[in-house]
């Protein structure tokens, strides 16, 4: 969630006196306890609800959503979908726009929903099968609607073609131009309210990624305006957008009068109005959650806190009982280049990874608070997870256990590598951290800070000849299938114009055989094992190295009610029973 979803610039709280003992199930507390939870006073109507964001906003079209926070927003304000989640820490997948969670068949290769008859867009007309057809198909006019999740082009069943110079390109460009649309008419199919897909390739989880990404949720296309309908919404929810929407300072959201309560299962309403201030720095927002005056007492925030007031929401026993300590999506991770030189042997991978000090790049970037140790590219609060350890070193490193590795194999040191990360002051000290162990096991470690366009340089050809990269990935939805395929699957990454998200390079057969074999089980519980297996496979193989497992603080208002963070929504709080009365 969000996971963006493509990775997290992370919660660099720095170091900060030790906050109370996180528990990801209990109420918001007491004590100065920060917590995952909710508070438990039933909502009534009424009243303004206040989310103060620091902005700019970078929109609100549902097929150009690809932010965890604006996701979760979006599914619970104006952008119902086929599928949704079930409000808090106990999440679960219900229908939500259609009758059920969908039938899958084929081995996954289709997928049938039915609509309910009973969902309204704001101006009071049904929301039929056409407008999820339509809104699925705008994915596919990249030219016109761009930074949201592709899935869709990689899996429906659309053939491609050659264009002039023989190249191979897409068979369908979108609504806007009309080229292929027999083709995309053939994948997605209507009768009446029955919506049937058609995949290429199984996706069994499909129902779970139409209810974590917007990109699947239903556009009318007498309202679409393409590239101009980034702020221009027309909600099928319970709100609506009273005028308009500025992506600096914001908006104000009101009640949509064509929503029934009787026909959503999920969403409550109970604000009369959200509005929606943007602009406002982390700092700024902290200080105003601190103090608890005026509007601020029905305010919330999708802003993790700063770690300038981490310790005075400590301090302030009245402040922690407002105050919540979720998980994240996020897994920040190491990923050696199995192409470069030295990475190429995988016995310098495995002393590599080794060598790595989990503990001291916690501590270095605000403790056990902001995040925990973890060997898994799957987040802990994912079926997928499985708890391993790969080389058997412990969360601190073993240098001296990796040095032996390497002498053992006959492998000269120092080796001299160059590892690329992400540059910020926190990461500068927690790359300082790890390069001591990594340095104290026979490695001479250069760091290489990247400011500008970080992902996009080095996926580049031009930085493959670096070692190792810094990363950081949640999954879009709750699978294995958005941690493992998007970022070890070398076949639908790796080309002449650089690696994408397998930054490494790793591509693997023996895991390119396995992930194969697990989108074909039927079984969810099954599949999510099979997911964990691989992500074994490939930490053994050296082919990543998962760090921790980022966590997040957040305050709300001591007159909101109903707050709940939900983990399936990326961590984030749930707007489906959020009161101010």
């Amino acid at each position: 969630m969000m996971r963006t979803k493509k990775g997290a610039t992370g919660v660099a709280l720095g170091a900060v006196v030790a906050l109370a003992a996180a528990a990801c199930s209990s109420s918001g507390g007491s004590g100065g306890t920060p917590s995952a939870g909710s508070s438990a006073a039933a909502g009534q109507k009424g009243g303004t609800l206040y989310m103060l964001n620091l902005g700019p906003h970078s929109g609100l079209d549902p097929q150009q959503t690809y932010i965890g926070a604006d996701l979760e927003f979006a599914s619970r304000v104006f952008a119902r979908s086929l599928t949704t989640y079930t409000p808090g820490k106990d999440a679960k997948l219900i229908p939500d726009l259609a009758t059920d969670t969908g039938t899958m068949s084929d081995g996954g290769k289709t997928w049938k929903f039915t609509l309910v008859d009973t969902a309204k867009w704001q101006d009071g007309q049904q929301v039929k099968c056409e407008d999820v057809k339509y809104g699925i198909s705008r994915t596919f006019a990249t030219d016109v609607i761009s930074n949201g999740p592709t899935y869709i082009l990689q899996y429906l069943d659309i053939p491609g073609k050659k264009d002039a110079a023989g190249a191979d390109v897409a068979g369908y460009n979108g609504p806007y131009k009309g080229e292929g649309q027999d083709l995309y008419d053939k994948a997605v199919t209507c009768e009446g309210q029955n919506l049937t897909l058609h995949f290429k390739t199984p996706w069994a989880d499909f129902n779970q990624a139409a209810a974590s990404l917007a990109a699947f949720s239903p556009f009318r296309k007498d309202k679409d305006k393409g590239d101009k309908s980034l702020f221009d919404v027309f909600s099928n929810g319970p709100y609506m957008l009273e005028g308009t929407f500025d992506a600096a300072k914001g908006g104000t959201w009101v009640r949509n009068p064509s929503w029934d309560a009787a026909s959503d299962p999920v969403r409550k309403a109970y604000p009369d109005k959200i509005v929606d201030v943007e602009g406002v720095t982390t700092e700024q927002i902290y200080q105003r959650m601190l103090a608890d005056g005026g509007d601020d007492k029905t305010a919330i925030t999708f802003q993790p806190a700063p770690a300038s007031l981490l310790p005075q929401i400590v301090a302030d026993p009245k402040a922690a009982t407002r105050t919540t300590n979720p998980p994240a999506p996020y897994v920040d991770y190491v990923q050696p280049n199995v192409t470069s030189k030295v990475m190429s042997n995988p016995t310098i991978r495995q002393a590599f990874a080794m060598a790595t000090n989990r503990d001291a790049y916690v501590t270095a970037n605000g403790g056990k608070q902001v995040m925990e140790p973890s060997y898994a590219i799957c987040n802990k609060t994912l079926k997928c997870y499985k708890d391993f350890n790969p080389f058997g070193a412990p969360t601190a490193g073993d240098p001296d256990g990796a040095k032996k590795v390497l002498t053992d194999a006959g492998i000269a040191t120092p080796i001299a590598i160059t590892v690329a990360y992400r540059k910020t002051p926190t990461r500068d000290k927690s790359f300082s951290a790890l390069k001591e162990t990594w340095d104290k096991a026979g490695f001479n470690v250069t760091l290489e800070g990247v400011t500008d366009k970080y992902y996009r340089t080095i996926s580049s050809p031009a930085f493959k000849d670096r070692d190792a990269f810094y990363a950081s990935w949640g999954a879009d939805w709750p699978s294995g299938s958005t941690d493992i395929p998007p970022l070890l699957d070398g076949r639908i990454n790796i080309s002449a114009a650089g690696s994408n998200q397998d930054y490494g390079y790793f591509n693997d057969p023996d895991v390119h055989k396995a992930i194969d074999a697990a989108y074909l089980i039927p079984d969810a519980d099954a599949r999510e094992k099979a997911w964990g297996d691989i992500d074994e496979m490939i930490s053994k193989k050296g082919g990543i190295i998962p760090l921790v497992n980022q966590k997040f603080v957040f305050m709300r208002g001591s007159a909101v009610k109903g707050y709940e963070e939900n983990l399936l929504f990326g961590g984030y709080v749930d707007l489906a029973n959020i009161a101010v009365k």
